[in-house]
């Protein structure tokens, strides 16, 4: 004689569509609708009806996706992989899943950001307006910018991002960050200055083969106050070497960095190309002198 036991969950883990938080109950029902037209036949489906089906489905897809963010992001936060024998959430959702465990590690991040400071790009994809994939590139983008740059500017360039993500038809825009130290020659600057000279022609190069559809152009940054300018922020007599031998005569800020950024990215950037914006108030050689002596 075989005894079962009645655990109260369907196949697919979830309790029953009659009880239950909201979003179990509605993961319920979305599995029993698929259930009903899973048989359905896509060539009876006129030309109309085709291309208004895949349109909502798209929409529809990104809706859902925020849905499992959402619960991923509550997962995470009662680390749900402790109590299964998983060293992380990413693991423990790379088993159940059965996806790459980077790719899976990679989603609760994402989660994990979208329920944090991320409300706007979690707002659109919940509405349908971005893809998952446009919300990975604004969060990462965002979470990019240097520590210096201040929250408003931050919650700015998410906001631009997103008004950019639901434009058809429009250029996009590559933006790379290389040095002045890669236009001007300056004493133990080699190696640094030979890579900053070369993203800047793989910037002009790219901007011929890419266009007219991708703009790429970059930014040459000169000192600005971030972590890694550091040591000289902290040093008195490193600071007033580098400000004195600056023609405007102080470090740049972060802030004018993301501005010009934002500026390349911009419809007000949309006619340049293949240009290199000099961010580095002035200078014409290298303003910390490294001190490297002769062979």
């Amino acid at each position: 004689m075989t005894s079962t036991t009645d655990t109260g969950t369907g196949t697919s883990g979830l309790p029953p569509s009659g009880g239950g938080h909201v979003l179990v109950r509605f993961a319920a029902a979305v599995q029993a609708a698929v259930d009903r037209v899973v048989e359905a036949p896509g060539w009876s489906l006129t030309e109309q009806e085709a291309a208004a089906t895949v349109l909502e489905l798209s929409r529809l897809e990104a809706r859902i996706a925020e849905l499992r963010l959402r619960a991923l992001a509550a997962a995470d936060a009662r680390d749900v992989g402790a109590g299964r024998a998983a060293s992380s959430t990413g693991a423990w959702l790379a088993g159940q899943t059965r996806q790459r465990r980077g790719a899976a590690v990679a989603d609760v991040r994402l989660a994990v950001a979208l329920d944090g400071e991320f409300a706007a790009t979690r707002a659109a994809l919940a509405a349908g307006r971005i893809l998952v994939e446009q919300a990975r590139v604004i969060v990462k983008a965002v979470q990019d910018l240097p520590v210096g740059v201040d929250a408003a500017t931050r919650r700015a360039g998410e906001a631009h991002l997103l008004a950019a993500a639901g434009e058809n038809g429009t250029t996009s825009a590559v933006i790379n960050i290389t040095s002045t130290v890669g236009r001007v020659a300056g004493r133990g600057y080699l190696a640094y200055g030979t890579a900053k000279a070369a993203l800047a022609h793989y910037t002009r190069l790219a901007a011929a083969d890419l266009a007219p559809r991708i703009r790429v152009n970059g930014i040459a940054v000169g000192a600005a106050a971030t972590s890694a300018l550091d040591i000289v922020v902290s040093d008195e007599g490193l600071r007033q070497q580098l400000e004195q031998s600056t023609p405007l005569a102080r470090i740049g800020n972060p802030r004018e960095v993301a501005a010009a950024v934002v500026y390349l990215a911009a419809p007000s950037g949309g006619y340049l190309t293949g240009k290199i914006l000099e961010v580095d108030g002035g200078i014409q050689s290298p303003n910390v002198d490294l001190g490297l002596e002769d062979l």
